[in-house]
């Protein structure tokens, strides 16, 4: 819920989250659409189908057990290396090394401060040196709480990063009615003229509705439109 989403944001969706699915077994056994609906307002909808598939894979292939094996935890569906290496330093407390962007702010700030186009495999070799082996989880909640004082206080330097990526605004964007459609869609199944009447479409709607269907989110049959249960 985190990646590319504010704290402030995340709380009282995690919270009634982890109420309605308190375990890998009961969000695997949940309608995809039940999955989605609680997901609304945190954006980036694919990340809510991606764990929905990874409780199914825990419950079905790995015996209800959360894999501890780097191999398996990558087998996950959404799962790439840094997640990787998040969920071995904060699930295990194990040294692991991944970077996002609180630990860009902190290592650009400190070791790279007048560079430009800094690799991400710089600051890892950094971290790898600076690791505290023994204490790994508490290293990075650290490494969180640090970064965002930093940039809390007018540290603006993650441009300095060659794998920096400006978010694109929700406001005019394809991913905006994607959402509308995803929200409007939460209270029931509807025809694509209601649908486009709903959301006020424009030229935006039939990419959004192109790519809520390729990405499995909704069906379409006989005339409807639905979350995909």
């Amino acid at each position: 819920m985190l990646q590319q989403t504010q704290v402030s944001r995340v709380i009282p969706k995690f919270e009634a989250f982890i109420t309605s699915f308190p375990d890998e077994r009961s969000l695997a056994e949940a309608d995809l659409a039940d999955v989605v609906r609680a997901w609304q307002g945190l954006g980036y909808n694919r990340r809510a189908k991606f764990l929905h598939q990874a409780a199914k894979m825990i419950t079905h292939d790995f015996s209800g057990i959360f894999p501890t094996e780097g191999r398996r935890i990558l087998s996950l569906p959404g799962v790439g290396r840094n997640t990787l290496g998040a969920i071995e330093a904060y699930a295990f407390d194990r040294p692991s090394l991944f970077v996002e962007t609180n630990i860009r702010t902190v290592y650009i700030h400190h070791f790279f401060a007048d560079d430009f186009d800094v690799d991400d495999q710089r600051i890892i070799e950094k971290l790898d040196r600076t690791l505290d082996r023994d204490h790994v989880r508490d290293f990075y909640w650290a490494l969180m709480d640090y970064g965002s004082w930093l940039k809390s206080s007018g540290v603006r330097n993650i441009d300095r990063s060659r794998h920096y990526k400006k978010q694109s605004s929700l406001e005019g964007s394809v991913r905006q009615v994607r959402g509308l459609i995803l929200r409007e869609l939460s209270g029931g199944d509807s025809s694509e003229r209601s649908l486009r009447e709903a959301v006020s479409a424009d030229g935006r709607f039939g990419p959004a509705l192109a790519g809520l269907e390729r990405d499995g989110l909704i069906t379409i049959s006989a005339g409807l439109i639905h979350l995909t249960k």
